[in-house]
């Protein structure tokens, strides 16, 4: 008994470590997919040519497309505008994906009555996907201001009202108090537990797929004890497969909690109208929809679904693996 202590301590190092490892980099590598995506997502104007030409507002859409969009921010804000609010976005992503998947180890344990992963693969996708509900709502309020902070320096664009995360923290607290750095924390959890719960429960189960293929690709050969064990490209469309049905999914709730993340803040007019002070998130997402449409809902889902699948393979397969390497020098 004094043994099982030290173990589930190390575990849970192993599991923060590995998350936040994970998370930093799949960050990282898609922060110019995300930076356009808000940009679209916080644009009450339509973000494509088609609606622009048949409503007659040629010139009042900052942003019409991916392209346009990725050459006005590189002419107006250079290569460093593609990065801009990546700080917060690491400070907030590496403890989210910490708590996330210690959290889900954790449930995944106790559903399964072992700590080891190779038998968590079997819990039933009921569970998966509960279990991945819960680690992203503890996730996401442990992480929650920096997202906010993340998603108001992103979406700024040039004037900067805001130059450094530490003006932005401080006029937040003057302004709006300690609740201000949770502004649209409701339709986020709302979005997180489906998001959250599709993504990991998906991705066990497109991996559960992949160990029956392969036990049945090679149940004609002469091979023999073939392990449950996936390769690196394998774990990655996995991970691609994954991210993409919860965002496709999801997306219309992450549109919401943007336009309450900036609510307010005093851009230059050339990017369009200010955000609206909607009453809750069933008011906004009814406004948004009579004023803009579906197309309004989905606003950046395309740079969002092009971030979401790559994003979600990264951070699986750095997970895994680094996961497997802590494993194997600490245990």
């Amino acid at each position: 008994m004094a043994m099982e202590e030290p173990g589930q301590l190390q575990r849970a190092l192993i599991d923060a470590t590995a998350g936040a490892f994970a998370g930093a980099i799949s960050r990282t590598v898609t922060s110019p997919l995300d930076v356009i995506k808000i940009r679209f997502q916080v644009q009450l104007e339509p973000t494509f040519t088609r609606a622009l030409v048949r409503g007659n507002i040629g010139e009042s859409s900052k942003y019409t497309g991916m392209l346009q969009a990725t050459k006005d921010i590189f002419r107006e804000e250079g290569l460093p505008g593609f990065w801009r609010g990546n700080v917060p976005a690491l400070l907030m992503v590496m403890p989210y994906t910490a708590i996330q998947f210690t959290v889900l180890h954790k449930l995944k344990t106790f559903a399964a009555g072992s700590s080891k992963s190779e038998n968590h693969i079997h819990l039933s996708p009921y569970l998966s996907y509960v279990s991945g509900a819960l680690a992203g709502c503890a996730a996401t309020v442990g992480s929650y201001p920096f997202d906010l902070l993340r998603t108001i320096l992103a979406s700024q664009g040039e004037p900067k009202v805001y130059p450094t995360m530490r003006s932005a923290f401080v006029d937040i607290i003057r302004t709006r108090g300690f609740r201000g750095l949770y502004n649209g924390l409701s339709p986020t959890l709302v979005e997180i537990v489906p998001y959250a719960g599709l993504q990991f429960g998906t991705y066990d189960t497109f991996k559960r797929w992949t160990m029956a293929w392969n036990r049945h690709r090679f149940s004609n050969t002469s091979l023999t004890n073939i392990d449950d064990s996936l390769s690196s490209f394998q774990l990655f469309v996995c991970g691609l497969a994954a991210g993409t049905c919860a965002k496709l999914v999801c997306h219309p709730l992450d549109v919401v909690k943007k336009r309450f993340q900036i609510r307010g803040l005093q851009r230059h007019p050339k990017y369009g109208e200010r955000v609206e002070n909607y009453r809750n998130m069933l008011d906004a997402l009814r406004r948004i929809f009579q004023a803009e449409g579906w197309a309004g809902l989905y606003k950046g889902i395309v740079p969002s679904t092009i971030k979401a699948a790559p994003a979600g393979a990264v951070t699986f397969v750095a997970y895994e693996f680094t996961s497997d390497w802590l494993e194997s020098i600490l245990t």
